[in-house]
């Protein structure tokens, strides 16, 4: 029997994380038939359990053995495949869906085919996380700028018809990160346009600490540079050595402005380790990328 809309959480290890999410849905209601899909990629604490410990209070809930490979990827495209529904939403486990997200996003694939939700960190996080990573989609999808090419959203609160996901083959599992934006540019390259659902609320958990912070935004620099080389041949703008040499001479001004006032160090901080990731990159990928 199928339904409206298919939810599907991937989770490894984030049992405590992974309850507060499911607690959330729980508190959803919508017009429409839905189902929850958590798919377990591999956990070694928990996590399976507590999924399962919400039958009964989440509508149509399967919970699935994604461990053949990790990778959120994976999970997503595992859950994909047993899903019922027209439409595909996509939550993290580590995050919480706002007031009246379900039928937002559910709403919202009734008139378009791919959609993003709307993200807030405020909730969810410390002020220090919140001041190294600037939410990126409070407003509108968002807009990917060196160089600049097509719009993107985070794989949480990612709302796609079925028949489109499986057009594409879904999540590419070999890309270690920014697996979301090349589906969003996969999608649109074929002509789907990303519609922003602003009344889909989605919390967003940073990084809780300095360390977890600055590792993600090398590896996000890192990968960029994966996916930049990807897409050269599909209308990615070239990055010349000249802008690159330029990003660092501004990152160095940058350091000084922050620190003649007293603020915006832990912004400038993010921005040093995703140059260092870009530039780890550049050497790993043979292309030039800073």
């Amino acid at each position: 029997m199928s339904v409206d809309l298919s939810i599907i959480v991937p989770c490894r290890d984030c049992a405590d994380l992974l309850r507060e999410q499911l607690d959330a849905l729980t508190e959803q209601e919508w017009s429409g038939s839905w189902e929850v899909i958590v798919a377990d990629n591999g956990s070694k604490d928990n996590s399976r359990a507590v999924a399962e410990s919400y039958a009964g209070r989440l509508p149509n809930l399967k919970v699935v053995d994604a461990s053949e490979r990790p990778g959120a990827s994976h999970a997503r495209n595992k859950a994909a495949s047993l899903a019922t529904g027209t439409s595909l939403a996509f939550c993290d486990a580590d995050d919480v869906v706002g007031d009246g997200w379900v039928a937002a996003i559910g709403t919202a694939l009734q008139e378009h085919d791919f959609v993003a939700s709307r993200f807030d960190t405020l909730k969810l996080n410390g002020s220090s996380s919140i001041a190294a990573h600037q939410c990126g989609q409070q407003y509108g999808v968002q807009q990917y700028r060196y160089p600049r090419y097509l719009p993107h959203t985070g794989g949480c609160g990612m709302g796609v018809k079925r028949a489109l996901f499986e057009e594409i083959g879904g999540f590419d599992e070999s890309m270690p990160a920014l697996e979301d934006t090349d589906f969003c540019w996969r999608l649109q390259l074929r002509g789907v346009n990303l519609e922003f659902a602003g009344d889909a609320l989605m919390h967003i958990r940073l990084r809780p600490d300095n360390k977890s912070l600055h590792r993600q935004a090398r590896l996000w620099g890192q990968y960029n540079v994966l996916i930049y080389k990807k897409y050269l041949p599909h209308g990615m703008p070239r990055l010349s050595l000249r802008m690159g040499v330029k990003k660092w001479v501004y990152l160095l001004i940058g350091l000084v402005r922050a620190w003649r006032s007293g603020s915006g160090m832990e912004r400038w901080l993010w921005h040093l380790h995703w140059n260092i990731g870009r530039l780890v990159g550049s050497i790993k990928y043979r292309v030039i990328a800073l």
